[in-house]
């Protein structure tokens, strides 16, 4: 046997194990643009334990937090598409885009591929109990009678609760008053205070100020009423259904070049965490909607949800910061 065959055999050999290694072979890194303790970065670590246990190789859940997750979105959008780095995005992924076309290095479309959503969280419409509305509709009403004077708090510009609020001033005609804030607790604060009139609110946490008649709930943002506030109409209730998609979504996506078969395998595994009963209660207890599509019906799901903020962007002129 020549030398050269020889030498080009034995690589061959001492490669074949590497290559028939299935994934993942070594531990997985999930980004998450946000601090720590907040929803999308709780619901990546409620899913990262269990995904550890069921692939047996430890799925870390990292933060880089800042610029509205634009920070994390660049930083896998460069990883290397091997299905190790992944980003536990939410809709930010897709307004920044929109918002900022010509800064934003990336394209959410293009640069990434899908792997599965894993849940949506409703918003609840939430003002201060002295607030003289009892309603959505009556929301509306006052907003139609004094324009430009009902104010509308959200954790930042741009932000899941501006959009919504935005959204709601299409939908109803009228013209409202955005105030932003540095995170969602700021901005209740002064809800609370009265300094701003409303806000939309992920359900996560806010049980105990209705409970303590810190606030009122005026709308819930799902199709139908929640148990946890059953006495509550609903926004399709309220005769705005377009509402409901106000719910922001969190998922995990990978870099485009990702191989299928590290993509079909996080996403199996995401759907077998979201699957669980114990999954399902403690998503529950977070106000989360649990989903767990595959790769295809997520990407589905990102380009209608694309296309709807664009619209909603455009028809409320919501211009970038």
């Amino acid at each position: 046997m020549k030398p050269r065959v020889a030498l080009l055999l034995f690589l061959a050999a001492v490669a074949a194990p590497a290559i028939a290694q299935p994934f993942p072979a070594k531990p997985v890194r999930i980004i998450v643009g946000f601090a720590a303790g907040g929803p999308t970065d709780v619901i990546a670590r409620i899913m990262a334990q269990d995904m550890t246990a069921s692939m047996g190789q430890t799925v870390i859940v990292e933060n880089r937090a800042g610029a509205n997750a634009i920070i994390a979105t660049d930083l896998v959008a460069r990883a290397a598409p091997d299905g190790y780095t992944a980003l536990f995005s939410s809709l930010s992924l897709l307004v920044n885009a929109i918002l900022q076309p010509d800064k934003i290095k990336y394209d959410p479309f293009k640069d990434f591929a899908p792997v599965s959503n894993a849940a949506l969280l409703p918003q609840l419409i939430v003002t201060r109990p002295s607030t003289p509305v009892n309603s959505l509709r009556e929301l509306v009403a006052l907003a139609k009678k004094y324009p430009g004077e009902v104010t509308y708090g959200s954790a930042g510009h741009g932000g899941s609760a501006h959009l919504a609020g935005a959204l709601l001033e299409t939908l109803g005609g009228i013209k409202m008053t955005h105030v932003s804030f540095r995170g969602n607790a700021p901005a209740l604060v002064d809800v609370m205070s009265g300094q701003v009139t409303f806000m939309f609110y992920p359900m996560i946490g806010i049980a105990e100020h209705v409970n303590a008649g810190r606030l009122k709930v005026l709308a819930v943002g799902t199709p139908q009423r929640h148990t946890d506030y059953p006495k509550v109409p609903t926004v399709v209730e309220a005769g705005m259904p377009g509402l409901v998609d106000t719910a922001p979504w969190v998922g995990l996506i990978v870099p485009a070049a990702t191989p299928a078969a590290a993509i079909n395998r996080l996403s199996e595994e995401m759907r077998k965490s979201l699957a669980r009963t114990e999954t399902q209660g403690r998503l529950k207890a977070l106000g989360a909607n649990t989903v767990g599509d595959t790769p295809a019906q997520f990407q589905e799901f990102l380009k209608k949800d694309y296309e709807r903020w664009s619209r909603v962007i455009k028809a409320a002129g919501v211009k970038a910061e």
